[in-house]
Formats: C-alpha cells, sequence, structure tokens
C-alpha cells in the first residue's frame, strides 16, 4: 500500500479505497452493455429461436437436405482438421467449460479481487448452456444419423440437436470474454477473435456430423438472446445487490 494512503486519515483512506472498489476497473461488468428495449429484442430472438427449432424439425425433407452438408464434410476429412475439431468438442464440451469458466472467475476474484467481474463474467458464459438446454427440451429435434456418414467421428444420438450446446457456449464466452476487455486498446482483438472462435466451433459440428447447419444458426441466436436477457436483468439488478454489500466485504482485500 503507498505511504500516502498511511499518512491519510483512515476514514479518508477508507473512503477513497472503498471509491476506487466500487467504481474501477473491478466494477466494469456492474453495468453490461445491451441494447435499447433489451426485452423486446430478447423476446423477439428466443421466438425466433423456437420458430426455427420447429420448422427444422417438423418440416419433411429439411433435415435430409442438411444433412447433405455433413455428409460432404465426412468425406474429405484429413488428420489437421480431425485433430482440430475433436480438440474443440472437447474444451467446449461441458467439462472443459465449466473448468474454464471456473478458472477465469477465480481468477478474477481471487487475483484482481472484482467479485462483481467473477460473477458477471460466470453467468454470462453459464447462460449459452442454460439457453441452449431450454431450446433443445422445446424443440427436440434428432440428431444426425451417423450411420449416414462416411466417417463418423463422434457419433451421437437423441433429441437434442437444436441447438448445438458447443456453439451456444461459444457464443456467450466470447460474449463475456469482451465484456471484459471492453473499454481497452483489447476490445476490437476479443470481439474478432470471439467472431472466429464462434465460426471455427460452428463449422467443427458440422465436420463432426453430429449437428445440422440450421443447428449452428440457432445456437448464435439462442446465444444472443441470452447474453441481451442477463444483461438487462443484471443490470437492474446488481448495482442494488452491490450498493449493499457492507463496506468491510468492499475494503477487506484492499486495506492492510
Amino acid at each position: 500500500m503507498p505511504d500516502n494512503v498511511h499518512s491519510q486519515s483512515l476514514p479518508r483512506a477508507r473512503a477513497d479505497i472503498v471509491r476506487g472498489a466500487r467504481n474501477g476497473a473491478g466494477t466494469r461488468l456492474l453495468a453490461l452493455p445491451r441494447p435499447r428495449f433489451w426485452a423486446l429484442w430478447g423476446i423477439v430472438l428466443a421466438a425466433a429461436v423456437v420458430v426455427l427449432g420447429i420448422t427444422v424439425a417438423d418440416v419433411p425433407g429439411i433435415s435430409t437436405d442438411e444433412l447433405g452438408v455433413d455428409q460432404n464434410l465426412s468425406q474429405h476429412h484429413v488428420a489437421l482438421l480431425t485433430g482440430l475439431a475433436m480438440a474443440l468438442n472437447l474444451l467446449f464440451g461441458p467439462v472443459a467449460g465449466v473448468l474454464l469458466i471456473a478458472v477465469v472467475a477465480l481468477f478474477l476474484l481471487l487475483v484482481r479481487r472484482s467479485p462483481v467481474n467473477a460473477v458477471a463474467f460466470g453467468l454470462v458464459a453459464v447462460s449459452g448452456w442454460a439457453a441452449s438446454e431450454f431450446f433443445k427440451v422445446l424443440v427436440a429435434r434428432q440428431r444426425p444419423d451417423s450411420a449416414l456418414l462416411f466417417d463418423p467421428l463422434a457419433p451421437e444420438n437423441g433429441a437434442d440437436s437444436f441447438p448445438s450446446g458447443h456453439v451456444t457456449f461459444a457464443v456467450t464466452l466470447a460474449f463475456a470474454v469482451y465484456f471484459l476487455a471492453r473499454g481497452t486498446r483489447w476490445a476490437k482483438s476479443a470481439a474478432v477473435a470471439g467472431v472466429v472462435v464462434v465460426a471455427v466451433v460452428a463449422w467443427s459440428r458440422l465436420y463432426i456430423g453430429v449437428h445440422y447447419p440450421s443447428d449452428v444458426v440457432g445456437s448464435v441466436l439462442a446465444g444472443t438472446a441470452a447474453v441481451i436477457l442477463l444483461s438487462g436483468c443484471w443490470n437492474w439488478l446488481a448495482p442494488r445487490v452491490w450498493q449493499r454489500v457492507p463496506v468491510n466485504a468492499v475494503t477487506r482485500p484492499f486495506l492492510p
């Protein structure tokens, strides 16, 4: 702690630290970016996901036509791309994904001493899985038949094809990382990297043959809807909760 802080009276030093803790980079995510009329946008996007999902699941011929994309990719597997696709299959799966979120959240909490950022990051990132599970149950689309693929890499069965949990998680993780970088020199890089990661993860799900093209399109919509709705609710609730946090809980990590 700098000497000039110790030279101040304790109440003044305490007030300065509280102000910095409450209003500095440690609370960057206390206000998340969201569009005007966020509730309307979120509902419209969610409704679009439902309409798209029910359409592709129930209209005859759509799944058959889309399966052609998976089959074509399955016939052109190469070792390098297969390794990349399988690595993404693991990295953006539930187990590795939860570990990734936990590591970043703990870093923000324990190293950066930013409980607000830690909670916000975790909620935004995990919202993709919550959204995908909700829509999976609602739509109940059968996955592509692995028996119809030339080289099935990770055969999966079940009525949980729409949307892709991997892609939806990639979308919300990209938003979470961008929100952390927003307002810094890394913001543009984070945004570009997020778009690239989402696109590559979406490609990997088709390459492996476990989703249809419309599944990954629905995933982008579902993840965006989840982030918009979560951001709106967070911006309404989080500042009220944060202002009720006892001063000692804010200053304890910063005072000797």
